[in-house]
Order: C-alpha cells, then sequence, then structure tokens
C-alpha cells in the first residue's frame, strides 16, 4: 500500500485517540470511483461507511444523487441533505416500517425505496403505506447472490416477484443484488465469478420485466464486485429497458483490510488514527492509547496498520491500550512516551461509527470538524 503523509500541523493539541479524514484523498477516492463506474449517474453508494452529512455533500457535489443506507438514520441524514434517491437496503421488520412510512413522509422530495425478501414482511409495508399519506412504497426484491445472509435465492426470484406484484400498497421497481461474499483477492477470479451471476441475472430480469415492466431498476455490487459488474452491465450485459446501479461503500473512506485484500482496487485510505505512546513497561515494549474503544474490533487479526515504527510487533490490545514489542535487535529504535503516531484501520466503517465526529485535515492543516450524523440509530424518526 502507498501510504500518503497523514501528518498534520496542530496534531500536538488534539485528544487520543482521534479518527482523522483527509478531504483530498476521499474526493480522489470518489473520482476514481465515478470513473470506473462510467459517470456519478451510474452510482448509488452506500453510505455506512462514513455516516456523514459531509461526505454526501461532497459526493453530491461530484454528481452523485443516489444514496443507499443502513438504517433510518442514515436515510434521514441523506433525505436531509437533499438527496434525489435513497434505498434503505435492509430489511424493514417492527417498528422500522412505521417510521420509514414516516420518514418518507416528510421528506416529499426524495423518493425512497424499500427492499424486502419476505412476503409478509412487503404486506405488512403495504398496509403500512396504504394507510399513510403515501398509499404506496416502491421496493426492490432483495436479491440472494450467493452470501446467504438475506435475500430470495435465484430460483424463486421469478415466483417471488409474481407474488410481490400482488400486495396492495407496494409497487416492485427492481432488484437489489449485493454480493458482500465475492472477496477473490484477483480482478480476474472476480470478473468471472461476478458474469456468471450476472449472466443468470440478465436472463431472469428479461422473463421478470416482461411480466412486470415496472420491475426495471438493478442496484448491483459491492466496493470489491462494482468494477466487474460495470464492466459486464455497461457493456453486452444490459438488459433492454433496465436501469443499473452500482452500490460500492467502502471505497471512498477505504482501509487497509481492503488495501490488502484487492490489491487492483486503486484506492487510498484516507482516515487515520492519530494515538501517542502512553507507557514502556519494558525495554523494547511500548503502549498506544488505541484499544478496541478506538477501533474496530473486527476482523480476526490486526486490527490497523501501526505507521512509522518498523520491526515491531503487536502483543495486546485491551480497552483503551494497545501494546507492541521491538523485535529483537531492534529495542533501542522503541518509541518513546509521548510520541504520535498513525494507524489506518482494518475496518473503517465500524471504526467511523465509535466516533461522535472526525477531524478533517487538508494539505497537512486542519480545517473542519464533521459530525457523524447518523452514528445513532435514531435521530428524529
Amino acid at each position: 500500500m502507498k501510504e500518503p503523509s497523514y501528518t498534520f500541523l496542530g496534531s500536538q493539541d488534539v485528544i487520543t485517540p482521534a479518527l482523522i479524514y483527509y478531504r483530498s484523498l476521499i474526493r480522489d477516492n470518489l473520482q476514481k470511483a465515478i470513473e470506473t463506474a462510467r459517470g456519478a449517474e451510474h452510482l448509488w453508494p452506500h453510505i455506512k461507511s462514513h455516516k456523514m452529512a459531509d461526505v454526501i455533500r461532497m459526493s453530491m457535489d461530484m454528481g452523485i444523487t443516489r444514496f443507499k443506507c443502513a438504517t433510518i438514520a442514515e436515510a434521514e441524514v441523506a433525505a436531509g441533505n437533499k438527496a434525489a434517491h435513497i434505498i434503505v437496503s435492509y430489511p424493514l421488520i417492527g417498528p422500522n416500517i412505521c417510521r420509514f412510512i414516516k420518514l418518507a413522509e416528510s421528506f416529499p422530495q426524495t423518493h425512497f425505496y424499500a427492499i424486502g425478501d419476505n412476503l409478509d414482511m412487503l404486506a405488512h409495508l403495504g398496509n403500512a403505506a396504504a394507510s399513510s399519506s403515501l398509499k404506496n412504497v416502491d421496493v426492490l426484491v432483495d436479491v440472494n447472490m450467493g452470501m446467504n445472509r438475506t435475500g430470495v435465492p435465484l430460483s424463486k426470484l421469478a415466483v417471488f416477484c409474481d407474488f410481490c406484484s400482488q400486495i396492495k400498497g407496494i409497487t416492485l421497481k427492481g432488484l437489489h443484488c449485493y454480493d458482500g461474499h465475492r472477496t477473490e483477492h484477483t480482478y480476474e477470479e472476480r470478473k468471472k465469478a461476478a458474469d456468471t451471476v450476472d449472466l443468470e441475472i440478465k436472463s431472469l430480469l428479461h422473463t421478470i420485466c416482461t411480466k412486470h415492466p415496472s420491475c426495471s431498476l438493478v442496484i448491483i455490487g459491492g466496493s470489491p464486485s462494482f468494477p466487474c459488474h460495470a464492466d459486464f452491465c455497461l457493456t453486452e450485459g444490459k438488459e433492454e429497458n433496465t436501469e443499473v446501479y452500482f452500490s460500492p461503500g467502502t471505497i471512498f473512506i477505504y482501509d487497509y483490510g481492503y488495501s490488502q485484500k484487492f490489491p487492483d482496487l486503486p484506492y487510498v485510505p484516507a482516515a487515520a488514527i492519530l494515538t501517542r505512546v502512553i507507557s514502556c513497561p519494558d525495554k523494547g515494549i511500548f503502549t498506544i492509547d488505541c484499544g478496541y474503544k478506538g477501533i474496530a474490533a473486527d476482523p480476526a487479526g490486526t486490527r490497523g496498520l501501526l505507521l512509522g515504527v518498523e520491526n515491531c510487533e503487536e502483543l495486546f490490545q485491551s480497552e483503551e491500550h494497545w501494546t507492541y514489542r521491538m523485535k529483537p535487535g531492534y529495542e533501542d529504535t522503541c518509541p518513546k512516551v509521548g510520541d504520535e503516531l498513525f494507524v489506518i484501520p482494518t475496518h473503517i466503517c465500524p471504526t467511523s461509527a465509535l466516533y461522535v465526529s472526525v477531524l478533517v485535515v487538508e494539505n497537512g492543516k486542519i480545517v473542519d470538524n464533521w459530525p457523524v450524523s447518523a452514528r445513532n440509530r435514531k435521530i428524529t424518526y
């Protein structure tokens, strides 16, 4: 991974651990995604990695008008910033059905979409919509692309769409096709696997659209797979009379985990944690103030890349501490108490959610402070 400089003026006054976002790097990552998608009009990005109004506004300034959300709170933030189209790409159950309806009623300038893979749940949603001022909600069928987390299996998709079309209070608008399991290391491996499924979806979509003409939207892919889908769908693979959008999420902020898993992706980590050495309890051992209350505790393995210290290894991490040891022969190069260091998180999405706000750096200076607007699951609705 090519490392830009994450240092900045005024860091000595920042309380640590602190999550720092680098505005120009985020903008560069956005531009690269737009180029991969052959235009901002083809992107329907997920905001779950940052949950921030400021990043939404930056995206809109670059031509992106559609956003994907995991929570009602994220959808509220996007709607509050006048996003034209918002999909809540998470099953609506229990009180979230009424919350979704109230949100859509409150922001009539925004076109809201729900997803679903359960007919009973969609019937409840339809009843709630019919009893509201909306009268109807647009729905995309959640497709199980092989991840087996949510979604309707491809083998049952056409029949499920037939049943959906009969539910009052909803309109079948298309397919939501997320493939988070598409984690092959190379682009060629991912492309081969994605093409196989894309061909099947194209065939199914033709059948479904023939019977249900309103089912014309397809939102497909995640950060690792969307270049594969873009290459297929924007060339020979697009079904006539359909609209195809790609929905990456993590790549805009990016992290150490993705940079290691997917060397073909051109993005650069645009966030880092400023931390300090708080103790050197023995020769060659040092502890920083970035425990797992300051950085995501997933996935298994290292939780972040420590920059600027070579020849060291992790010992353990606890709530407020992260202890390292210098390798034999390098004990004299151990950082000193008070030294400032930077860590690139392995997983930026849950890391961002640990912070109330992030400092924003550009050209080596602090230029802003961005609230993590949708950090809580409930804001108003």
